[in-house]
């Protein structure tokens, strides 16, 4: 099969195409055929070498952890899926190594949940590892109606489903984001602010008395965090592991297949929507990482199948 590897860390210089074997189908798991493969942030980073100290990597590495795709095989004893079937995941593996930034990936069934009807291939890709990491952050804040919450980096894939689901419970949001995407943030539900210098008065002349809890999306606002969050308030972050020594938690997902059904049903009904920025075949991974990187997109970055 195609796919996109790289055989040492490195930028975007060491992603080249190449051919590699078809992955084995392992009793309990599910061959897909990938029509989309979202990108993240976490696949550049792993690919620096940025992750070593936590993640054994097994060289060559195809990157990718969001896919979306119809089942090509399964493993035995697995009944959840048949051939045809529509599926996406959030595909870690514990080792780093085959990704979905290829024609084909093989997946556990407990990481594997059947495509949300109404999204594209695209969407569906764009959707899993960020809508159950805002997910998994509402559920650790525990926002409810009535809360203020504030989103650092509301204007960011992860930001944007989360506004979505906080409003969704009920809570008020404050979000920050470029000028920009302030529009796009008061759709989804949120009262946006530009972020940087300043933030901590901006805020105050929404909510004087203090937030209820905080969403760090972006990393380097801690200080303004804890100036803002109100006593025995909750804040958590995926960007600064350094929340630990604050009463903060730092969250980390695991794939988990019921947990992406979760955020189906929202999509279903109509309560979650999910914004792809821009789409590249995936022969051009290395662009995409290099747009990824701007950090200033306006929703996901996908990959679709190779062209050539």
């Amino acid at each position: 099969m195609k796919a996109m590897t790289y055989a040492q860390y490195g930028g975007t210089e060491v992603l080249v195409q190449t051919e590699r074997p078809t992955p084995k189908v392992s009793p309990g798991a599910v061959l897909i055929r990938v029509k989309a493969a979202g990108v993240n942030p976490v696949d550049w980073k792993v690919m620096s070498g940025g992750l070593d100290p936590l993640m054994d990597v097994n060289f060559p590495v195809t990157p990718g952890w969001d896919v979306a795709g119809v089942v090509e095989a399964v493993g035995f004893d697995t009944p959840e899926f048949k051939v045809g079937d529509e599926v996406y995941s959030y595909g870690r593996r514990d080792t780093v190594q085959g990704g979905s930034f290829a024609e084909l990936i093989a997946l556990p069934a407990a990481a594997v949940a059947h495509k949300p009807k109404s999204l594209s291939w695209e969407q569906a890709a764009a959707l899993p590892l960020t809508g159950m990491t805002a997910q998994r952050t509402l559920d650790a804040l525990g926002t409810a109606a009535g809360q203020t919450l504030l989103i650092h980096n509301g204007s960011g894939s992860v930001g944007r489903t989360a506004i979505q689901l906080a409003a969704l419970a009920g809570a008020r949001v404050i979000a920050t984001g470029s000028t920009k995407n302030h529009d796009r943030l008061r759709e989804l539900g949120a009262e946006p602010l530009e972020y940087g210098a300043g933030l901590v008065a901006r805020v105050r002349t929404l909510a004087p008395d203090g937030v209820d809890a905080v969403a760090d999306f972006a990393g380097g606002v801690l200080e303004d965090t804890l100036a803002l969050l109100k006593e025995g308030g909750r804040h958590v972050s995926i960007a600064d592991w350094t929340v630990l020594g604050h009463g903060g938690q730092y969250i980390w997902v695991r794939p988990d297949a019921a947990e992406l059904e979760r955020l189906s049903v929202l999509v279903e009904d109509g309560s979650l929507g999910v914004d792809v920025a821009q789409t590249f075949p995936m022969e051009e991974a290395a662009a995409a990482f290099q747009a990824s990187m701007t950090g200033h997109g306006s929703g996901k970055i996908v990959l679709t199948p190779f062209t050539a």
